[in-house]
């Protein structure tokens, strides 16, 4: 069978722009892994935070929000961006930056800190509050995705590594590495941190797209993380932390360039976030639970990539999204579906600026 698209890749991206094609065209779905969403959406620290990703990002956040409260994916949760004294400057800039983007900022003193985290160290004294973030079901949004795009009609082949892709007549044929063949009019790049491999493969400028590892540890903790802590960032970018069932999930804020893999995480990485957390509050760390890493990939100017390349006919990019693909994905997907069907902009999107997004930028 031939399809009017083939996606390559079947995370929260992949996924995602599956659903939202298939109402209108035939969409074939490959992934190398054994199932969806291995690498980086099921590794995600699954939270929705307007300001997440800077100013350019917010307008995806924001029109993502009310879908993924419709469908009911988010529970509130709050956000702290805190600081020292010396990180007051920064704090002054973060208002400055987000101040006119549609973003619900407020500004809190110790006392507000206080109040919603306990045994917060008297050094950290200023903040930034954002009472809109919340948590999101990542597993649930993704595999409501793939159940729209699977009664949609669209062609799910998991174990569908890529490794050789031809443009004939028009059409492109696809070959796995376990000798299957597909033929497509549009490929569409959703590898994630394979992406720029697969641009290569097809004959595409590779755009610059790094995967970067990110770690994360559960950790318990004593007194016990209270329900309703909100999700708290340093507002230099060294860590945050967020409860999940009287444990904590922490993180060094690490971004390690590297290449694409299985990510494992580094040892080093869970000792630095909790040498650094232990600097914000005075809670005992009892033990490491688990600890995991995901690939998170950025264009060299850290927005992502959606759109048809200039350059290479039938060959589409949905990709870079680094650690905001899940909280943009309803809007990502939505603007892309548009950008690659070639209808007018949707109703859900129409505060969005596409070409802040196309990869004509990039070449």
């Amino acid at each position: 069978m031939r399809y009017d698209f083939a996606i390559v890749g079947a995370g929260i991206a992949g996924a995602s722009l599956a659903a939202e094609l298939c109402g209108d065209a035939s969409v074939l779905l490959l992934e190398a892994e054994d199932f969806p969403g291995y690498h980086t959406t099921g590794r995600s620290a699954a939270f929705w935070e307007e300001c997440y990703g800077g100013p350019e990002l917010v307008p995806l956040t924001l029109a993502s929000g009310p879908l993924l409260r419709e469908w009911g994916f988010l529970s509130p949760r709050g956000a702290l961006y805190v600081g020292r004294a010396q990180d007051r400057p920064k704090i002054d800039d973060f208002f400055e930056r987000f101040g006119d983007t549609g973003a619900t900022i407020e500004r809190l003193d110790a006392r507000g800190l206080a109040a919603r985290v306990p045994g917060l160290r008297e050094e950290w004294a200023d903040a930034v509050w954002e009472p809109a973030c919340a948590d999101i079901d990542v597993a649930g949004l993704h595999g409501s995705y793939l159940a729209r795009a699977r009664r949609g009609g669209v062609a799910l082949e998991l174990r569908a590594r890529v490794i050789s892709a031809e443009r004939v007549g028009g059409v492109w044929k696809l070959g796995t590495e376990d000798g299957r063949s597909f033929e497509c009019e549009t490929l569409v790049n959703a590898a994630g941190a394979w992406a720029d491999e697969l641009a290569a493969m097809v004959g595409a400028q590779p755009l610059g797209i790094t995967p970067l590892q990110r770690t994360v540890a559960q950790i318990e903790v004593d007194p016990a993380a209270p329900a309703d802590l909100p999700l708290v960032l340093d507002i230099s970018g060294t860590f945050y932390f967020k409860p999940d069932n009287g444990r904590v999930w922490l993180s060094p804020h690490d971004e390690t360039p590297t290449v694409p893999h299985d990510a494992a995480p580094e040892e080093l990485a869970v000792a630095e976030a909790i040498d650094r957390f232990q600097r914000v509050v005075d809670w005992k760390v009892l033990r490491v639970e688990r600890k995991w890493a995901g690939l998170r990939s950025f264009a060299p100017d850290r927005l992502p990539v959606y759109g048809r390349d200039p350059n290479v006919e039938g060959f589409a990019w949905f990709a870079g999204q680094g650690g905001y693909g899940i909280q943009t994905a309803p809007a990502a997907a939505i603007l892309a579906a548009d950008l690659l069907l070639e209808r007018s902009k949707s109703q859900a999107v129409r505060d969005v600026d596409a070409a802040t997004y196309l990869p004509d930028r990039l070449l």
